[in-house]
């Protein structure tokens, strides 16, 4: 059976984070929110999430469906897809380092969300926008450096050589460091204009993937949706540093 993946149909998102690692294995899967038919669609997936039928209801998107099994969290969700995908290693300690690395990941991703609304997510950037423009300057000036210097250091540190964050072959991790970077060069183009040629084996990294066969059919198509002001990296100017 094909994974079931249901997140937001619009937002590439924490999802973007499950769909890219199920495009570039190129394996079967249903983007629920996005299709059409009885079960399906947005109302579809919040009947899923926390229907009456939900054994383990998530919070919120994204959660994958395998058969009988839900999973949320995205970094649950490819600590499952992992290995089933050749996406990840083998051994426990590697696999955990790996799931390390993507939690890691996640705490970037909250902060880069939490620039543009620091304060309340039901409320609107326009209402919490001096407050964001404070969270911004911390997060463009400390921030992003620290966690950039973190994974150089991961690329340069592996005993199987800085092409990979984990061991000698793609894991989800690098696919996952590319949407990061992605991410941040898109809501923060002058402050990564600054930050980012310093971490050349992050750059190497985020460029190799992206050459992947699969992974770049996937960038170039139509699935792939493009970053927004609805998602968590959003491109307000006021938010990002002069330019270099």
């Amino acid at each position: 059976m094909a994974y079931e993946l249901y997140y937001w149909p619009t937002i590439p998102g924490r999802g973007e984070f499950v769909r890219q690692a199920l495009e570039d294995a190129g394996v079967d899967y249903v983007d629920i929110a996005r299709e059409k038919g009885a079960g399906q669609g947005v109302k579809g997936m919040m009947a899923a999430m926390s229907g009456a039928e939900a054994t383990h209801p998530s919070f919120a998107p994204p959660f994958l469906r395998d058969g009988d099994v839900t999973i949320g969290q995205t970094a649950n969700i490819l600590l499952y897809l992992g290995g089933r995908l050749g996406l990840a290693p083998q051994e426990e300690a590697a696999r955990l380092w790996t799931h390390q690395i993507q939690l890691t990941i996640a705490d970037c991703v909250a902060e880069a969300h939490d620039t543009h609304h620091p304060i309340a997510v039901d409320l609107y950037y326009e209402d919490q926008k001096p407050e964001a423009a404070r969270r911004a300057k911390s997060f463009r000036e400390d921030r992003i450096p620290k966690f950039l210097d973190w994974f150089e250091t991961i690329l340069a540190r592996n005993p199987d050589g800085d092409a990979h964050l984990v061991g000698a072959t793609a894991s989800y991790v690098d696919l996952s460091a590319h949407l990061l970077v992605s991410g941040l060069d898109y809501a923060f183009p002058n402050a990564m204009a600054r930050h980012l040629p310093a971490r050349k084996r992050l750059v190497r990294l985020a460029q190799a993937v992206a050459e992947r066969p699969r992974f770049a059919a996937y960038l170039s198509s139509r699935r792939r949706l493009p970053f927004n002001e609805q998602g968590i990296f959003r491109r307000y100017r006021e938010l990002d540093a002069a330019r270099p």
